[in-house]
């Protein structure tokens, strides 16, 4: 008797749910033509929502309306000058209906037709303001969303000496404006999807017709429109959706504060997914040599950049091996090591009690931690706790005799290095993988270094991108776009765009364009 109860009113529950979710789902001529009760009925669909205004209006003499709107999200100036004074430009004058006279009158914001409850609610939230008519079945919804957002400024973790200054804000209009002021062209084409039960939040895809392969569009779109999640915070949330191995510790998505950076990827054919609420834009397909770029190498002259490249290539390698790298030296093969270099090592590790694995791990542990303390405390100590923090601790660990000096430079060297990794989601992953190559190091010696530099690789060679290899155009080979990955050659000779991105359009600068400073000699022109 009591399951049947239960069973019961469990039925009864779900009975008045679905009747809820129907209602707000349905045609508004079922709220009934009387404004009082349209009025009525949507404060039920919106009760205990404070920050909803209800206000009842007379439009164009005795008309009755009732607007709708989220206190805060919408332009007041707009609403006074749009809705609330345009009766004054009919006076006199008989139109068929008040939604045409609304519809001539209103030049303010986007205006949407409907007469689905649901709408209602969705263009009220969105920041729309809702013009609920007496006597009619269609309701007005007119955008006139006005959000806080903070000012277009330099992003904090990508800055470059010599370039644009501007960065994404959380306000996802203005990211798309900051596109289209650099790509004026009605081939960029952008696309809207809305993700998330509760939030709502609209993404955008964004790509340049005739440049980015249809398959991969048809790809991001397919990955994009079937997430299903009650909310989305953050880019990350998408990018956790549609990367092609979740569990591999580098990004196959790449992701920037800067719209220059997106502009650059979407000239050779890459897609940028935009993210309502988050500055950080996400580019796909991404390889290995895009995440060791930076936006600074295209803007100074070809030589610099090639060198800076080169820094930073060793400054990954450093990063990923140099821990692991001195504790097998250290420890099985200090025949490697010279006399000199060899005696002062031995008497630098002469008191400590701790093997070099055991060290290494310590410091490593203890880095990290001054690192991530570091970049939680508020600014104007943070810097200071992790460098004093750093050099006292190390200090102290050396004089008490648990760690040798060797260990302290080593890795000081290796953090130094991690920074000089422009992407943040590849030096975090580098950093993780530092720990199992010090392991293999201290375990297996220098065989051990290799057999995990050789997984690394291979891994690497064998991951994808929306398709696309992550060691492409190393993997599979392209002489053409080798020139943009050990070296950046000048602009003039980067005539092709990248082979598997670009291949649809592939041309990017004519030939011809080699600076020659005989040419205007020849034509009789100033020397």
């Amino acid at each position: 008797m009591y399951r049947l109860m239960k069973l019961l009113m469990g039925s009864s529950r779900r009975n008045k749910r679905i009747l809820e979710l129907q209602s707000l789902s349905g045609p508004i001529v079922t709220m009934g033509e009387d404004i009082d009760t349209k009025r009525l009925l949507l404060e039920k669909t919106f009760a205990h929502c404070s920050d909803v205004v209800f206000r009842t209006v007379s439009l164009f003499g005795s008309n009755q309306a009732v607007l709708v709107y989220v206190d805060g999200m919408i332009d007041p100036h707009s609403l006074l000058q749009g809705v609330l004074d345009s009766e004054r430009i009919f006076e006199g004058k008989e139109l068929l209906s008040i939604a045409e006279k609304l519809e001539q009158t209103l030049t303010i914001g986007r205006m949407h037709v409907t007469n689905m409850a649901d709408e209602l609610v969705k263009g009220v939230l969105d920041g729309g303001l809702a013009i609920v008519l007496d006597g009619a079945q269609n309701v007005l919804i007119v955008g006139m969303e006005k959000f806080p957002s903070r000012n277009v400024e330099e992003p904090e973790a990508e800055p470059v000496v010599r370039g644009p200054r501007e960065g994404f804000i959380e306000e996802i209009k203005t990211n798309t404006i900051l596109l289209r002021k650099r790509l004026r062209t009605s081939r960029l084409k952008i696309e809207s999807f809305t993700l998330g039960e509760l939030s709502q939040t609209k993404v955008l895809v964004a790509y340049i017709s005739g440049i980015a392969t249809d398959s991969v569009v048809k790809e991001v779109r397919e990955r994009v429109s079937t997430i299903k999640i009650d909310g989305v915070i953050d880019s990350g949330y998408i990018e956790e959706f549609i990367e092609d191995m979740p569990f591999s510790p580098f990004p196959q998505v790449q992701n920037t504060e800067r719209p220059d950076v997106v502009m650059a990827n979407l000239l050779e054919g890459k897609i940028a997914i935009l993210v309502d609420g988050s500055p950080n834009v996400l580019i796909v397909p991404m390889t290995f040599w895009s995440a060791l770029q930076n936006a600074e190498d295209y803007y100074e002259r070809f030589i610099i950049g090639s060198f800076i490249r080169w820094i930073r290539f060793l400054c990954f390698i450093i990063a990923l091996l140099l821990p692991a790298v001195y504790v097998a030296i250290s420890t099985f093969h200090p025949e490697m090591i010279p006399t000199n270099l060899l005696m002062s090592l031995a008497g630098a590790r002469e008191t400590n009690p701790f093997p070099a694995i055991v060290e290494a791990f310590g410091m490593e542990i203890i880095f990290e931690a001054l690192r991530e303390a570091g970049v939680r405390l508020p600014k104007q100590v943070g810097s200071a706790v992790s460098i004093v923090g750093a050099l006292v601790i190390g200090q102290a660990a050396v004089q008490a005799g648990l760690v040798s000096a060797p260990i302290v430079i080593v890795v000081s060297i290796t953090g130094i290095a991690n920074f000089a990794i422009p992407k943040f989601n590849v030096a975090i992953g580098t950093r993780l993988l530092r720990f199992p190559m010090i392991l293999l190091g201290g375990t297996f010696g220098l065989y051990g270094v290799g057999v995990g530099l050789l997984g690394i690789l291979i891994h690497l060679s064998s991951l994808r991108s929306f398709g696309i290899p992550y060691f492409e155009p190393v993997a599979p080979l392209s002489l053409n776009g080798l020139k943009d990955v050990l070296i950046r050659t000048p602009h003039w000779a980067l005539k092709l765009r990248p082979r598997l991105t670009g291949y649809q359009e592939p041309l990017r600068v004519p030939p011809g364009q080699k600076p020659a400073p005989d040419r205007n000699k020849e034509k009789g022109g100033p020397l």
